[in-house]
């Protein structure tokens, strides 16, 4: 198994793609650390991994309250015995389909100051307990993608880039203690878009349409290649981002 051994902490894992990275890593053996702000979702998860012979732990956690985040960070450590792996996965908020200049100030900024935020407040804790250990890997999600082709989307593609450009300063700030942080870029994944939102077949059509294979990433797929970013397999991996958005984004 690619994760045998290691301690994963995960943000938002009773969304879809947190659960998804959640149930990979534990079939890949890790144990994996649910985080979020609603309980009874993470238990929910957790019960399926463990059904499958996982292992799951749960907690509560504010990911944008700093003393939340390392109260919850040095207890895993302390429990574990470490963090291998920190995945920050929740939603960000962001108000889309108004233009801009259409768009108010506090919709514009909910995107950008939550992302950075926790993301700054969610890798550092981590960052801190690797560094003792000289290893680890940050795992963030998004990337900068083709902000061109991409209207109406409010302050939600600006926060993926100003994330982006954090994982490239932290990579080079943590690689010498041998922490890696990679962006797993999709270019979208229609299966996070609610049943019964309207408009999905649109968008789902709109994200297949960019592709080369006329498809788009999975769950599974996201799942598979972060799981395998995670392990030791892609010990080389690190500041950069791996394109998994089925050939919409060409660099």
């Amino acid at each position: 198994m690619l994760l045998e051994g290691k301690n994963a902490v995960i943000y938002g894992a009773g969304g879809g793609i947190g659960s998804a990275v959640a149930r990979r890593f534990a079939q890949e053996g890790a144990t994996v650390h649910l985080a979020g702000r609603t309980l009874g979702r993470l238990d929910e998860v957790a019960e399926d991994i463990r059904s499958g012979g996982g292992r799951a732990e749960t907690a509560a956690v504010d990911a944008l309250d700093g003393t939340a985040v390392d109260e919850h960070a040095d207890a895993v450590a302390a429990s574990a015995g470490s963090i291998d792996i920190s995945f920050n996965l929740i939603s960000v908020g962001d108000v889309q389909g108004t233009p801009l200049v259409e768009m108010s100030v506090d919709d514009f900024e909910q995107p950008i100051m939550t992302a950075t935020r926790t993301m700054f407040l969610t890798s550092c804790a981590a960052a801190r307990h690797m560094i003792r250990q000289g290893s680890g890997v940050i795992l963030t999600f998004g990337g900068t993608g083709d902000p061109l082709r991409d209207y109406y989307i409010g302050g939600f593609q600006i926060a993926l880039t100003a994330v982006d450009q954090f994982r490239r300063q932290l990579a080079v700030e943590l690689g010498p203690h041998g922490i890696r942080v990679v962006t797993l870029l999709t270019g979208g994944v229609p299966e996070t878009i609610p049943a019964d939102f309207e408009g999905r077949d649109t968008i789902e059509k709109g994200i297949v349409k960019e592709t080369i294979f006329s498809r788009a990433a999975t769950l599974d797929d996201v799942g598979g290649v972060a799981a395998f970013l995670a392990s030791d397999h892609a010990r080389t991996i690190t500041g950069t981002d791996v394109n998994i958005s089925c050939g919409a984004i060409i660099d």
